[in-house]
Parts: C-alpha cells; structure tokens; sequence
C-alpha cells in the first residue's frame, strides 16, 4: 500500500515537472527525397583544346588539339578525372620543327553548383607530358598543375564546358642544353567542348 502511494505521489509530481507541450511533442518528418532526378555518377568530356609550348625555345606560337577526359563522382562535391590531350596544330604561326604535345593526367576535382543551370568546379592534376617533333629531352616529363571548369547544364545528360589550367613539365633542348633539366615551364591551357553524363 505505502508503494503504490508512492508512485502516485511521484507520478502526480514528474506530471507536474514535465510540461504538457513537452509531452506532446513529436519530431516532423523528413521530406521524402525526391527520387525523380537522375543521379549520375560518371561524366565524359571531349572538345578543342589549346596549350601554349614554351618548353619549345623560339616557338612562335601555341598549339590546337583534342582533349578527352572522365570523371568518377564521389558523392555532390569530389570526384576523380582522368585526362588525355592530343596537341599538334599550330594556331597562329609556324614553329620550328614539327612539334607535339601529349598530356595524361590524372587528379581530383572538386564540384559545386553556381547558380540555375550553371555549376564550377576546381581541380588539381598530376601525371606526365610528351613533346615530340623537336630534339628535346625527356622525352616525357613528370607534369602537374591545377585549373579551374564553368559548365552549362542544358539538362541532365548534357553540359557544355570551358575549361582553363596551368601545367607545369621541365624539359631541356639538344644539344644547346644537353642533359635533363631542373627548370620548370609552365605552359598555360584551355579547352571548350561537350560533357555527357551517365
């Protein structure tokens, strides 16, 4: 008898204690996420790009070609690009030799919507770089750099993309220079072309 009198004091006391908008609470709902939207995890790049060659001494212009590239996502901000460029067109003159310019890289990207149907990215790339056509050494260097990416979403399968970076390579020319050598070129690139997601 004295414990059941004791619980109920203490119940009448914690009804007291506890208010009673406390005890209604309940937590809302999440919206369910919307499942409509495709979500795709790869995009594959191809379009005209452009790099200047000062690795070339006495080279009077830069050079035209094809870049292709992948990117792996992983998750709304990260991913992982491949890249492979082809340059061997010159653009505005001609320069000595017949020179050409293999780049494949490597890196990760980082990705953000801007705003509407436009989004950015950021990315730092690492592999190596081939000049041939001219008496140069190595003939593939280790090359790294970074750049920047502006795409327009025309819907969600297809983006138009330019693309900007800077890359860096240390090659020397033969025989003026014979020997590898320690100094950095940095040769400027850009690109503008298609990006299909799937």
């Amino acid at each position: 008898m004295k414990s059941k009198l004791l619980f109920l004091i203490l119940a009448a006391a914690s009804a007291i204690v506890v208010p009673i908008s406390a005890r209604g609470q309940v937590a809302p709902e999440r919206p369910p996420k919307d499942l409509t939207k495709p979500e795709y995890k790869y995009d594959a790049y191809v379009g005209y790009a452009y790099t200047s060659l000062n690795q070339v001494n006495q080279s009077r212009s830069g050079l035209g070609g094809i870049d292709v590239s992948a990117t792996r996502g992983l998750g709304d901000h990260f991913g992982i690009k491949g890249d492979y460029s082809h340059y061997l067109w010159n653009v505005t003159a001609t320069n000595p030799g017949r020179p050409t310019v293999d780049m494949f890289l490597g890196g990760v990207v980082i990705r953000g919507n801007l705003f509407e149907r436009w989004s950015g990215y950021a990315e730092g790339l690492i592999g190596g770089v081939h000049t041939g056509g001219v008496s140069i050494e190595p003939s593939v260097s280790f090359a790294g750099g970074g750049g920047v990416g502006l795409d327009y979403n025309r819907n969600a399968r297809w983006s138009l993309r330019a693309y900007g970076d800077d890359i860096a390579s240390a090659f020397t020319l033969v025989p003026f220079q014979p020997g590898f050598s320690a100094h950095t070129r940095w040769n400027a690139r850009a690109g503008i072309g298609l990006v299909y997601h799937f």
